[in-house]
C-alpha cells in the first residue's frame, strides 16, 4: 500500500492515508513517483489554470479590459471573501453581464468569517459566493465574446466546454476520446486523465516557451497572474495562496476537490500531481510540502513559514492536542 501519511491518536496509528504522486517533466517522463503515477482520476479544480487558456485565447480579455488580478480568479477556488466577490462582479459587469448568469450553484463562503457575516445578516449565499464563480465568469465572457448561448455554457456539448476539452487534450498530450468526463460540484464537466499526464500539462505550463508565440503569451499571462495575485487563487489561510506567497518566484499551485493537487515548477519544465485516495483534503498540504522538501524546492526556513500546513495536530473539543497526522513516504527516483 502506498501510505503517504499516518494519523496518530496518542501513540497508536488510528488512520492511514493512501496516496499517489507523480513528478513529471514537460516531455511526459516520470522523474519521481510514489504509489501509482498512472492512476486515472478527476483533476477537479486543479484544471482551472488550463481551463483559463481558451478564455485568454478568445480575445475576450482584451475586448472587456480584464486585468491580471481578474485573470487570477479565473483559476481560483476562492474563499468567497469580499475582494473575491467584487472581482467576479467586476468581470461580469465589464462584459455587460450580471451574476444571475452564473450557473455554478451556491454555497456559503469557504472563509468562515465571510460565511458568518452572511449568516449574521440572515442572508443566503448566492452563486457568486461559490468558490468556482471566477471560472464560470471566464466561461461566460468567452461565450459572450463569441456570441454563443449564455444559458447553456456549462453543458458538455456547448462550444465553451468543447474548447476546454480540446485544450486539456493539447496541454496534457492526451487524446480527447480517452478523457473521461463527469459533472463537477459546480455543474460543469470535470475531466479524468492519468496523474502523470496532468503533471505533464503543468510541467508544460511551467515552460511557456515550448508553445507557439500566441499560446506562450497566454500561458505566461495566466501563470504570472496567479503568482502575482495569489490571494485571488485561494484566499485567507489557504494553502495555494500561502504557498505561492512564500515560493511564487519558483512555483504555481492549484488545489482540486477530493484531495487532488497540482504544482508547476516555474521555468523548470516540471509538474507534480497528487491524489489522496480517501479524499481527505486536510492532509494534502503536508504531503505537498514534504514532496517539495524531498525535491529540494523548498527550504527549511520557508517550511517554517508554512508550518500550520505541515505540522497537523489533532485536537479534541476542548482544543487539547490528542494526536497528530504525520507524513510518511519517500519519493522513488525513476531515472
Amino acid at each position: 500500500m502506498s501510505i503517504v501519511a499516518k494519523t496518530y491518536r496518542g501513540n497508536i496509528v488510528d488512520l492511514t492515508h493512501i496516496g499517489h504522486i507523480a513528478v513529471v517533466d514537460y516531455t511526459g517522463k516520470i522523474l519521481y513517483y510514489y504509489g501509482n503515477p498512472k492512476r486515472v482520476t478527476f483533476a477537479r479544480s486543479s484544471a482551472k489554470p488550463i481551463q483559463a487558456i481558451p478564455v485568454l485565447e478568445s480575445g475576450a480579455v482584451e475586448k472587456y479590459g480584464i486585468t491580471d488580478k481578474e485573470i487570477a480568479i479565473f483559476c481560483a477556488s476562492h474563499s468567497g471573501e469580499n475582494f473575491h466577490v467584487d472581482t467576479v462582479r467586476s468581470i461580469l459587469e465589464k462584459a455587460g453581464l450580471d451574476e444571475e448568469y452564473l450557473q455554478c450553484g451556491s454555497h456559503y463562503p469557504i472563509a468562515e468569517y465571510a460565511a458568518e457575516k452572511l449568516k449574521s445578516k440572515g442572508l443566503k449565499p448566492k452563486n457568486i459566493h461559490c468558490n468556482c464563480s471566477g471560472k464560470h465568469a471566464g466561461m461566460l465572457i468567452t461565450a459572450k465574446y463569441y456570441g454563443e448561448d449564455l444559458d447553456s455554457y456549462y453543458k458538455l456539448e456547448h462550444p465553451v466546454q468543447k474548447r476546454i476539452m480540446k485544450t486539456i487534450s493539447e496541454i496534457c498530450e492526451y487524446d480527447e476520446d480517452k478523457i473521461i468526463t463527469a459533472i463537477d460540484g459546480c455543474g460543469v464537466p470535470v475531466h479524468a486523465i492519468p496523474l502523470y499526464k496532468f503533471a505533464q500539462g503543468f510541467a508544460k505550463l511551467s515552460k511557456p516557451e515550448i508553445f507557439d508565440s500566441d499560446r506562450e503569451k497566454v500561458v505566461r499571462k495566466i501563470i504570472n497572474s496567479m503568482t502575482q495575485y495569489p490571494e485571488m487563487v485561494g484566499g485567507t489561510d489557504r494553502i495555494c495562496t500561502d504557498l505561492m506567497k512564500v515560493c511564487g518566484d519558483r512555483l504555481f499551485a492549484k488545489s482540486g476537490a477530493s484531495a487532488y493537487y497540482a504544482v508547476g515548477l516555474k521555468n523548470k519544465g516540471i509538474g507534480i500531481t497528487f491524489k489522496i485516495e480517501d479524499g481527505n483534503s486536510k492532509i494534502v498540504p503536508a504531503v505537498v510540502l514534504e514532496t517539495l522538501k524531498q525535491l529540494g524546492i523548498i527550504t527549511d526556513e520557508e517550511l517554517k513559514k508554512l508550518e500550520k500546513y505541515y505540522v497537523l495536530k489533532i485536537k479534541n473539543h476542548k482544543q487539547e492536542i490528542v494526536g497528530e497526522t504525520k507524513v510518511d513516504f519517500n519519493l522513488i527516483k525513476n531515472y
